[in-house]
């Protein structure tokens, strides 16, 4: 009895702590793939004994799959593919290496969910051909692929153009098989009918007013006939397109003042690579006041403002109703300007209670104007609100 009472107090708790990080330890390693070891950034598999055959996967109870920035795979001759989902938890991943391996194949779409990529190493797999659409949403840094038997075909002339077009002078040995099963340099690689497509946009320097409409025409060539497709990025403005064949056109609509700089694209893509011609769209538009308020004091007194226009619009203060002649005491000045929109404020310089009153903001341009008025209080009146007298102001008139 007394045994048990022993038993039943701290000294049981810590057994059944020390039993329950065991099986934390278990689930954990079961988490992990056979021939392979994982913490809670790499994957690393390297035993060929038994092996795996599909791409390690963590469960649940396992280091979150986000946080992986590492995946190492070599040895692995039963590895022939990596399929679509396989990689879609690993969104932090950065690199990722598959070497002296069995990869056949990659899936199109293996790599939509790993913007984060930066380098890619397929040394030594079973690889015959490989798209270059795997990778055109990557900005990778490092694409090594030696030691791969790729078919000599269209297929893969991309790879050889990214070699030619690399700024690294490092450029790797790469072959491919032809229908003798020669080895054949990437480098010296010559097919008729593989070429770089091109794209030509009708419309070079594009100037348009709010609300109206345009029509951008775009023709592409190459061989292979490429496919034509329009890179609108976030284009706010309703905007729709037509294609059919070698010939595009985009409609956009209702042209939203937002747009004003964003870029427009028309890109023609084959199995050899991409061409595209862009166009920057300016949006001409009426100005708006869109923030006005009360003085603040810092180094000097400012009246804060924010417009927008284009082209730029011409700023008027009014003070009490009549027009504001700035000085070096009293002047507007622009801090910060983002394409069409204009931060600045109307800085006074040891205001007094003479400059109290309304202060009155014109924005104007060609296509229109807009106004806003604030009242500012700098400083109450002498031996009334502040009982002192200030002999100082700031002349309004220059």
């Amino acid at each position: 009895m007394s045994s048990w009472t022993r038993w039943h107090g701290p000294a049981m708790a810590r057994l059944w702590g020390f039993c329950w990080l065991i099986v934390g330890f278990w689930r954990a390693a079961l988490a992990c793939p056979t021939s392979c070891k994982c913490s809670a950034s790499r994957i690393w598999c390297g035993d060929p004994s038994p092996g795996i055959v599909a791409f390690p996967k963590l469960e649940a109870t396992s280091a979150d799959p986000e946080n992986i920035t590492e995946i190492y795979i070599a040895n692995q001759k039963r590895l022939e593919i990596i399929n679509e989902d396989d990689l879609e938890a690993y969104v932090g991943l950065k690199n990722l290496t598959i070497v002296d391996s069995g990869l056949k194949s990659v899936a199109h779409k293996a790599f939509l969910k790993n913007s984060n990529l930066q380098h890619i190493n397929f040394t030594r797999n079973k690889l015959t051909i490989l798209s270059r659409k795997h990778f055109r949403h990557l900005d990778l840094s490092e694409l090594i692929l030696v030691g791969n038997p790729f078919t000599c075909s269209c297929d893969v002339m991309w790879i050889k153009t990214l070699q030619e077009t690399k700024p690294s002078p490092e450029t790797q040995d790469l072959y491919c098989l032809d229908e003798n099963s020669k080895n054949i340099s990437l480098a010296n690689l010559q097919i008729p009918h593989c070429g770089l497509p091109s794209a030509n946009l009708a419309a070079p320097n594009l100037t348009v007013e709010e609300g109206k409409s345009i029509t951008l025409s775009c023709t592409v060539a190459g061989d292979p006939v490429p496919n034509l497709y329009w890179d609108v990025g976030n284009l706010v403005s309703k905007h729709m397109n037509e294609t059919s064949h070698t010939q595009g056109s985009l409609r956009i609509t209702n042209i939203s003042s937002d747009d004003s700089g964003k870029q427009i694209s028309c890109v023609a893509e084959n199995l050899v690579g991409e061409d595209q011609d862009s166009v920057n769209l300016t949006v001409h538009f009426a100005p708006t006041i869109t923030f006005l308020e009360s003085p603040t004091s810092d180094h000097h007194w400012c009246i804060p403002f924010t417009v927008k226009g284009n082209p730029k619009p011409a700023l008027q203060w009014f003070y009490n109703g009549a027009i504001l002649n700035e000085s070096k005491y009293i002047c507007t000045k622009i801090h910060v300007t983002n394409h069409t929109e204009y931060h600045g404020c109307l800085q006074l310089d040891n205001p007094t209670h003479m400059n109290n009153g309304d202060y009155k903001l014109v924005a104007k341009n060609e296509y229109g104007k807009d106004e806003k008025q604030i009242s500012a209080h700098f400083m109450g009146w002498p031996g009334i609100d502040d009982g002192f007298v200030l002999f100082h102001k700031i002349p309004l008139d220059g």
